[in-house]
């Protein structure tokens, strides 16, 4: 668990600088000490990795920029207006342990602090610009708040497969493929292994949603950390709900296997080591 911790770490030195507000500093540390599994940062540190690069602080303040982003979308996706939910990682909701006003601001601290903590990094400047450009692509209008709005208007709506697609393409496909594409842009690749980057994110993506929409039917509170069915009552359209469960299994674990046969032809054609990662992405698999 070094990397964890490490990662920790990172997080902890940021907000070390000294608050403005200590109650808003003690609302964003709530959340983002309340664990979780760090999969998008750690899968932005294995595959630097799987490039050969030997980790650093800087890598490692990047993958604490993309938590930070994560965490603060949990924050406002719980909010009352939103999906109104009172536990999150087991724990209570950070509008139910401090308040509504101060959740939305914590957010709104963790959706605008990874910036600047990238440019805190030793990375060439060029490299910083770039992910910064990615990250902002992935996480606002373009990417997880525009899927947000888009997941919002769909409620109650009898949605086409298409549809169900694009919302979870961007809500939750973009920020998992920033890790990807972000460790290819550090390592340097070129344009046609950023492509095929990207296309393993938006793979990993839909396999991760497809996944919540399964546990969100089949899984308790003890196994989730917050409340299960909440797609189911407020009508979302879902995976399940237009396909299936039989069918949305084979679509989770088809998009594992396409991932996968990408990276076996990196490992093929650039040397590649996809080991870490392919842990990762196993983990990932639910069987009926």
């Amino acid at each position: 668990m070094v990397k964890r911790e490490k990662l920790d770490a990172a997080l902890a030195k940021f907000y070390e600088q000294g608050p403005v507000s200590n109650r808003l500093q003690e609302a964003i540390l709530y959340s983002i000490h309340a664990g979780g599994k760090r999969i998008r940062p750690l899968i932005l540190l294995e595959t630097l990795e799987g490039f050969g690069i030997t980790l650093k602080e800087s890598h490692y303040q990047v993958a604490a920029a993309l938590e930070m982003v994560h965490t603060g979308s949990l924050i406002h996706d719980d909010l009352p207006a939103m999906d109104d939910d009172d536990y999150r990682r087991g724990r209570l909701t950070n509008h139910k342990q401090f308040d509504e006003a101060t959740a939305i601001l914590a957010g709104d601290s963790l959706f605008l602090d990874p910036y600047g903590l990238i440019t805190q990094t030793d990375l060439k400047s060029e490299t910083i610009v770039a992910l910064i450009a990615e990250l902002s692509q992935a996480a606002g209008t373009f990417g997880m708040v525009g899927g947000q709005m888009l997941d919002i208007e769909g409620e109650e709506q009898a949605l086409t497969l298409e549809q169900v697609y694009a919302i979870h393409s961007h809500k939750t496909g973009k920020l998992l493929a920033f890790p990807f594409k972000a460790a290819g842009i550090i390592a340097e690749q070129d344009s046609d292994i950023l492509a095929k980057l990207e296309k393993v994110g938006l793979l990993v993506g839909t396999s991760f949603q497809v996944r919540d929409d399964i546990l969100d039917l089949t899984a308790s509170f003890a196994d989730l950390g917050k409340t299960p069915q909440k797609d189911l009552t407020a009508q979302k359209a879902t995976y399940p709900s237009l396909l299936g469960l039989d069918e949305s299994y084979r679509i989770l674990n088809d998009s594992l296997d396409r991932a996968e046969v990408i990276f076996q032809k990196l490992k093929a054609d650039k040397g590649f080591i996809p080991d870490k990662i392919l842990e990762i992405l196993e983990r990932l698999r639910l069987y009926a």
